[in-house]
């Protein structure tokens, strides 16, 4: 059983409550505005259960690579600069994502439906809803 190909360049066609997720990372009210008015890019690689994510704004590049399955500590550099455990696992064709550190059920999931990208992002409980759209 083959998992579901996340590989390509995603562009983001909405991004709701992404202000109040980044309030909750205690990130400053500019900061957040500007943050929460950008179109983001994901450029996803995929070779099975490993990935090479990277999310892209006109004013960075958040990498993040992982294998299914491996915890591995995580640096949120350039978001809220905190040091995560973090572990994606498979839920069916679904990537969950838990970030143990300092803030409570933080984490994502990502799946994909009639070809488009959606990604959910949880701390607390905020839950942040993000779908991007496959560049042809």
């Amino acid at each position: 059983n083959m998992p579901v190909d996340y590989s390509g360049k995603w562009i983001m066609e909405t991004n709701t409550k992404f202000e109040e997720y980044l309030e909750l990372l205690d990130i400053d009210i500019t900061f957040r505005r500007i943050a929460a008015s950008l179109v983001l890019t994901k450029v996803i690689v995929q070779d099975g259960d490993k990935f090479d994510i990277k999310t892209q704004s006109i004013f960075s590049c958040y990498p993040l690579a992982f294998t299914v399955g491996e915890e591995f500590d995580e640096c949120t550099k350039g978001l809220d600069n905190r040091n995560l455990k973090t572990l994606v696992t498979w839920e069916g064709d679904k990537l969950v994502c838990t970030q143990r550190g300092e803030k409570n059920n933080r984490g994502w999931k990502h799946w994909i439906e009639e070809d488009k990208l959606y990604l959910e992002l949880t701390c607390e409980d905020v839950v942040c809803l993000q779908v991007f759209t496959r560049e042809q």
